[in-house]
């Protein structure tokens, strides 16, 4: 077994928190801004940012699994990965779709105009 990359007891838990935290932070812009069709850029671009990070934690656990490091290490940066994969890729949809229908609420209120 190679030596351990970081020691898991006192810095495994930051890569969920770090997530966590950014999936909030996430979720306030586009609750907030997405419904009224603002900051689109900002709301989908930190979207694609907190999915990237996860694709990449999601990663290192694999590689930190198949090159034998202790389960804390794996684990605490693969579960964070495998949740953000799996809840920021299938809400980035739902955030495309509420900056459609202000487009289009936007659209049909100039029509009316």
């Amino acid at each position: 077994m190679n030596e351990a990359w970081f020691n898991a007891a006192s810095y495994a838990f930051i890569p969920g928190v770090v997530i966590g935290i950014a999936g909030a932070a996430l979720g306030l812009l586009a609750g907030s801004l997405a419904p009224r069709g603002k900051a689109k850029w900002l709301v989908i671009g930190f979207h694609i940012g907190i999915i990237i990070v996860s694709l990449g934690l999601l990663a290192l656990g694999v590689l930190a699994l198949a090159e034998g490091q202790p389960y804390g290490v794996w684990y605490g940066l693969g579960l964070p990965g495998l949740i953000g994969v799996a809840v920021f890729g299938s809400l980035y949809g739902v955030v495309q779709r509420r900056y459609r229908e202000a487009e289009e609420k936007r659209m049909s209120a100039r029509d009316l105009d």
